[in-house]
């Protein structure tokens, strides 16, 4: 069995596309597995619909010889399954082909060579890149850097040519005669692309320093905790009080008179 990084696959750990890379044994000893572990048990039909993505699976209903030896026959492995104490279950299981372009799907086709690849576009009558649907050309280019070619025999290996680059670059080519042309199509695996590693420690450090600064005021630097500690109540007279005209309370009285006898005309 494969690895996802350095963690071998456990069924808590499976999903519809890594389940293509287990065989049917690790099947067996992850379906096993189940029978310690009481969520598992619990979640027992939902694993075995993933599995299903990858697998044909069958429950053996009549344990019989020469049943078994149908099945294996077919290139099924058999294997009896404890759910709990009470309940055994036999399944016949067998890793899905992948022969023809329709069984290329986004989730498998990762889990396949480029010689793979070419092998099922081979098979697909012989009609080259353009035969192909674009769903099945989505599909492919998900995981496939594909590029392609037609000319001439003659002049498809000419040196120094396309066809001499894409295959020291590391393509594998796939040529399909065309009368008196061929054309070359070119497959190499797309390098996966690693997420960038979240660091929890210091995102949360990053939280908390944001909450902190959110519950502090934009002006913050305008206040000074000295001052609010020299402030007494007590030194607060009526000398506080000042207004900006300085007259004399008679003057102003005798201004405003005027100013009301000046409105009389």
């Amino acid at each position: 069995m494969k690895e996802t990084g350095k963690k071998a696959l456990t069924l808590k750990t499976l999903n519809k596309s890594n389940v293509w890379d287990i065989q049917e044994n690790d099947v067996f000893r992850m379906l096993e597995a189940a029978e310690k572990d009481a969520d598992l048990a619990d979640n027992f039909k939902h694993y075995i619909d993933i599995m299903r993505s990858a697998f044909e699976i069958e429950q053996v209903k009549i344990d019989r010889p020469e049943v078994i030896k149908k099945y294996e026959a077919r290139d099924f492995k058999v294997a009896t399954i404890k759910l709990d104490e009470k309940t055994s279950v036999k399944y016949a299981i067998k890793k899905k082909t992948i022969m023809r372009v329709t069984d290329l799907t986004y989730e498998n086709i990762r889990h396949i060579s480029a010689a793979k690849l070419m092998e099922v576009i081979e098979r697909n009558f012989g009609g080259g890149w353009d035969s192909l649907s674009q769903s099945i050309q989505d599909i492919i280019q998900s995981g496939f850097d594909i590029s392609t070619t037609t000319l001439p025999k003659e002049r498809l290996h000419k040196k120094g040519g396309m066809y001499e680059k894409k295959v020291e670059d590391g393509f594998d080519v796939l040529e399909i005669p065309k009368g008196g042309w061929t054309e070359a199509i070119f497959a190499k695996v797309k390098p996966l692309e690693e997420k960038p590693h979240l660091d929890l420690d210091d995102e949360r450090k990053k939280t908390r320093e944001d909450e902190d600064d959110e519950d502090l005021p934009d002006d913050i630097d305008k206040y000074d905790d000295d001052d609010d500690d020299d402030f007494d109540d007590d030194k607060l007279t009526e000398e506080s009080y000042r207004t900006t005209i300085e007259e004399d309370p008679e003057e102003l009285s005798l201004q405003a008179e005027d100013v009301a006898d000046d409105d009389d005309y």
